[in-house]
């Protein structure tokens, strides 16, 4: 469940800033917004749970409909001209992430409306630490094919039974005439799906419609909003409203709001908080380390996990809260130099692509500056930093939200590495928003047990093994945010979760599984029933030659179903 902290107790002798408010007109019309949200809260509380279910169909619908130009206008307003080969990100991370999210809300209410658990079908287990395991995805043959060899698991809270959780699923849908007023959402600048998803949990989780205010960056994207969460907008359940600082510290400040939800910088964070009276909810972003297992790798094996790891960095130009930024190295691994070399290769040869979010120069020369012997990479607007232990605070304590890609090596191999990465970032690394290991299958047989206790460890709302925990972000079933305990003084990657369409309560965090290898050579390394896949290289890959047609394929296949088109896109994607 999404923890909101009320900061007017920890900030009752902090006085707010003076910030300008908007013109006279502005405020009346915000106003009249946030009026018309109050009795659209009333009208939620009154539809039951199958209205719902068919008003996010609708919205389904409407979604579709502009899903084409939701990725063009995305695409264009990031500098991605027409056949740029990574405008296929622009699908997957809006209207795909969008229509999937939509889905899976709509299948909660279902079984909700039954009477039915939204997990009573869904396998459980358990993990180091008296912790319940949700796998939450795979769950339809569907998704076992096109997601071939990937998984998500939701872990809960130590002491949370499976019985527990079933009986608690559904958060706010359980007592649906329960009006959680009107909130506000502060929405992301840089991944074009962040309000939308936003808008949908706050409605699916506490039964509060919202005033959504677009970051300036996306203001292109307003009339795609506007039409495609028509039906929401339609009976004042949502408002979009536009607009600088001014507007944003205005509807902080307004008796009506009962909650402020920001995804955005610590530093907003930190200027919004000493204003407040209602609770806040938030998702900061953070440093997010790469943990490279040493094991014994192949050519082919250390070519494709270097790619893996620049995907990290370098999707949507680095400007990205979960982006890994630090990978953490053996420096006792034999194949060190290796990895590096093809970490070096595939930085370089990644397609370019504009620096486009504000202030990314800034924070670029902010890091050359801490490193003057960064290589400069690509067309020069990457760095790549190699750093001690001892010189890496500005690179393990900066969120550089910007092509800047680190390297900090450790000592020791096997579980001794393991276990000194997971303290290295926890202790070091700011931020626990989500964390990667790679690990090649043969080495984490050997660690059996130990490899499980490590992930268990990791203090990050979500940990991806062998996948970029971006995959958490985009699978609507596993949760996303913070690993809990964050408060208004301390909060690097904010306070609470989103997404969690099953509504799950008392989630600690989500883990990624994916495959090592991509197929054919995953097919013989395989380990413990994770790592199989029967699909080549990932579409996300920045290196991938079809990753825009195969992108745009698996969105148009969530809106029409049509498994003619879907094979062709599949056959693309054996050309990556």
């Amino acid at each position: 469940m999404t923890t909101a902290v009320d900061p007017a107790r920890a900030h009752a002798k902090n006085k707010p800033a003076a910030v300008p408010e908007p013109p006279e007109h502005e405020r009346a019309a915000l106003d009249a917004a946030i009026a018309d949200l109050g009795t659209g809260a009333r009208a939620w509380s009154l539809l039951t749970l199958g209205q719902r279910r068919a008003l996010l169909r609708r919205v389904h619908a409407t979604t579709a409909a502009v899903a084409e130009e939701w990725a063009d206008v995305a695409s264009t307003s990031k500098g991605l001209a027409p056949g740029h080969p990574l405008r296929g990100e622009e699908w997957l991370s809006g209207p795909y992430a969008a229509l999937v999210a939509v889905d899976a809300y709509a299948d909660t209410l279902g079984a909700l409306d039954a009477g039915r658990s939204p997990i009573a079908g869904v396998k459980t287990g358990t993990a180091p630490g008296g912790r319940t395991v949700v796998h939450t995805s795979p769950l339809t043959a569907t998704d076992r094919l096109l997601l071939s060899g990937y998984s998500t698991e939701v872990w809960l809270e130590p002491g949370v039974t499976a019985d527990a959780a079933r009986r608690a699923a559904g958060l706010g849908q359980r007592h649906p005439s329960d009006s959680g007023g009107v909130g506000l959402v502060l929405g992301a600048g840089n991944i074009t799906s962040i309000p939308y998803l936003d808008v949908l949990y706050e409605l699916m989780a506490f039964n509060r419609v919202a005033i959504l205010k677009v970051n300036p960056t996306q203001d292109a994207l307003v009339p795609v909003f506007e039409r495609a969460l028509a039906p929401l907008i339609e009976p004042g359940f949502l408002r979009i409203v536009t607009g600088g600082g001014d507007v944003g510290a205005y509807l902080t400040r307004h008796p009506s709001i009962s909650h402020v939800h920001i995804t955005g910088s610590e530093a907003t964070f930190r200027a919004i908080v000493p204003s407040l009276s209602v609770p806040i909810s938030a998702e900061l972003g953070g440093v997010s380390p790469i943990i490279i297992v040493p094991g014994q790798w192949s050519a082919a094996d250390l070519r494709y996990q270097a790619e893996h790891v620049v995907t990290m960095r370098l999707h949507n130009s680095g400007h990205n809260c979960i982006a890994g930024q630090v990978v953490l190295l053996s420096r006792d691994w034999p194949q060190r130099a290796d990895f590096l070399r093809e970490l070096r290769a595939a930085y370089d040869r990644a397609p370019e692509r504009p620096v486009w979010y504000p202030n990314s120069d800034k924070r670029m020369d902010a890091a050359r500056d801490a490193y003057p012997d960064a290589a400069r990479c690509g067309d020069g607007s990457r760095t790549l930093v190699l750093a001690a232990p001892d010189n890496a605070e500005s690179l393990e304590t900066t969120e550089y939200f910007s092509p800047v890609l680190g390297v900090v090596t450790l000592a020791g191999t096997g579980q001794e590495f393991l276990d000194a990465a997971v303290a290295h970032a926890n202790d070091r690394l700011t931020g626990t928003l989500g964390a990667n290991v790679l690990i090649d299958p043969a080495t984490q047989s050997a660690l059996g047990a130990g490899f499980e206790r490590a992930i268990a460890d990791l203090h990050y709302g979500t940990v991806a093994v062998n996948a970029w925990t971006a995959f958490g972000f985009l699978t609507p079933t596993a949760t996303w945010g913070a690993y809990p305990g964050g408060t208004v003084d301390d909060a690097p990657s904010g306070i609470g979760i989103v997404h969690n369409a099953f509504l799950l309560d008392r989630v600690e965090r989500t883990v990624v599984r994916g495959p090592f290898r991509p197929f054919p050579r995953s097919a013989t390394s395989a380990v413990r029933g994770y790592g199989l896949s029967v699909l080549p290289k990932p579409p996300w890959f920045v290196t991938s030659r079809t990753g825009a047609a195969v992108c745009e394929g698996f969105t148009r296949f969530r809106i029409d179903g049509d498994w003619a088109k879907m094979s062709v896109v599949l056959v693309k994607a054996f050309g990556a």
